[in-house]
């Protein structure tokens, strides 16, 4: 977005708001160089019209400096924009009217692990990956991880209140956020919460800014639960070449057995052609079926392995075939392996898609998807569907037909995505179940809420952020 397009209500960045952001946080954290304004100016979305600018790039290092920049901010009236690691895909960290990006990479500390507790303090700018690696030699690991561990950071979980694939057993990130320190447009240091497993003194102030996305405060530190770590694992990978078989199977899977699974993740037919297509050595993933991911976890090894024998036996009862079981980490990371390439392999083939978000009940999944299958045999454009189909959190993923203009694919996504996001509501679903809103999806809420329900949002992003400079632009 140009300067043009900034409201009268902000300020911008001079030489002496430069001077001043020097001054709070060293000369060596601040950037106004157009390479790390374009860096900082764009999450995962590979659509440029999805990029913003900001003036200028901070790198805190501690609470007291993102407190004098705020502070900075609010005198001269410029928009603050959060970023974590960057792997986001809504724009929730993209600075949509210029002014400051606050990077946290350099509030990357593990501050404790608690073993007493069960909790880990920790600073924003930690990769979800080290936090993993730190907690293992206690025995612990931070359940509530999503799939970008590798680049993500704990800071954008918590602002996207983000999910993954293990979530039909663990949940999500709010599920382990016990603490928080948050710093308002006001500059002053708000702290919720602690160590404690019970605490109902007060409202859920926890719970309003997890997932928040920045528009509220900027969060700097983080009391996460941790549990214990499971020292046992299992995968099995089948495929059904018809989708009701899978639609039948679910249930069972999440009801019938012994031990709950920590994963059911899915790919359709769509997305193998693709994956196939993206490099050869997926040439023995069949085409014409979609593909079920299974795993279970947990303290006891013959638990998960019984488990893991009933669902292979209700996965075959279900027409599901070509069943392969992980015996051990390599092949079990090697299932895995599948599902992660499968966002990339889409990519490959072309970098103007739309991985949407949509999240409906388990049961309404493969109403969905047909859903998504008389949408491409009516616009053309063709739609891949993966994801989380343990807890109903779908990847749709419209992709721009190879003979399409760019312009022209803009012009029928204005057509498709509402289209889609009815069919979600209409089914019991939303549109957005990890990714957030940011300002990708924002022109949609009102599809998924009312008019009184957007105003009671806007009602609250008032009260704790009256000059808008909290991530502006996104979520109302």
């Amino acid at each position: 977005m140009s300067r043009n397009d900034v409201p009268p209500a902000y300020g911008q960045v001079d030489d002496e708001a430069l001077r001043e952001l020097v001054e709070a946080c060293g000369p060596g954290a601040v950037s106004s160089s157009e390479k790390d304004r374009k860096v900082y100016g764009r999450d995962k979305i590979t659509e440029e019209r999805y990029a913003g600018l900001a003036d200028v790039v901070v790198f805190p290092s501690s609470t007291e400096e993102v407190v004098k920049i705020a502070d900075i901010a609010r005198r001269r009236r410029l928009p603050m924009t959060p970023r974590g690691g960057g792997s986001g895909l809504s724009g929730g960290a993209v600075p949509v009217y210029g002014g400051i990006v606050v990077a946290f990479e350099r509030m990357n500390r593990i501050l404790e692990i608690d073993e007493a507790n069960l909790v880990a303090v920790v600073e924003p700018g930690v990769v979800t990956r080290e936090l993993d690696a730190a907690l293992e030699p206690h025995g612990l690991f931070f359940a509530g991880y999503p799939m970008s561990e590798e680049i993500c950071q704990i800071g954008g979980n918590v602002a996207e209140n983000a999910g993954g694939g293990r979530a039909v057993k663990y949940g999500v990130t709010g599920d382990y956020v016990l603490g928080l320190h948050v710093v308002t447009a006001g500059g002053d240091v708000l702290r919720f919460g602690g160590r404690r497993i019970k605490d109902v003194t007060g409202y859920d102030l926890i719970s309003l800014f997890v997932g928040s996305e920045g528009t509220l405060g900027l969060i700097t530190q983080i009391t996460l639960r941790v549990l214990p770590r499971p020292t046992a694992r299992a995968a099995l990978l089948g495929f059904a070449r018809t989708e009701s078989s899978l639609g039948e199977l679910v249930p069972l899977l999440l009801g019938k057995l012994p031990t709950r699974p920590s994963a059911i993740e899915m790919a359709d037919a769509t997305c193998l052609r693709l994956l196939r297509k993206a490099s050869s050595q997926w040439g023995w993933v069949p085409e014409d079926a979609s593909m079920l991911l299974v795993e279970f976890d947990g303290s006891d090894a013959g638990e998960v392995a019984a488990a893991r024998d009933a669902a292979a036996e209700l996965m075959e009862k279900n027409g599901v075939v070509e069943i392969r079981g992980s015996a051990d980490r390599k092949e079990f990371d090697e299932l895995w392996r599948i599902r992660k390439q499968i966002p990339w392999a889409l990519m490959k083939m072309s970098p103007h898609q739309t991985m949407e978000d949509i999240t409906v009940p388990v049961s309404q999944v493969w109403p969905l998807i047909r859903a998504t299958r008389k949408m491409t045999e009516a616009s053309g454009i063709e739609i891949a569907n993966f994801g989380h189909l343990g807890d109903g959190n779908i990847h749709c993923t419209p992709i721009k037909p190879g003979d399409m203009p760019v312009d022209e694919w803009h012009d029928r996504l204005e057509e498709l995505l509402p289209e889609l996001y009815r069919v979600a509501a209409g089914l019991g679903g939303t549109i957005s179940g990890e990714h957030g809103i940011g300002h990708k999806r924002r022109g949609y809420m009102p599809l998924v809420f009312s008019a009184a329900e957007l105003e009671a949002f806007r009602a609250i992003k008032r009260a704790l952020d009256p000059d808008g400079l909290m991530n502006p632009g996104k979520i109302v």
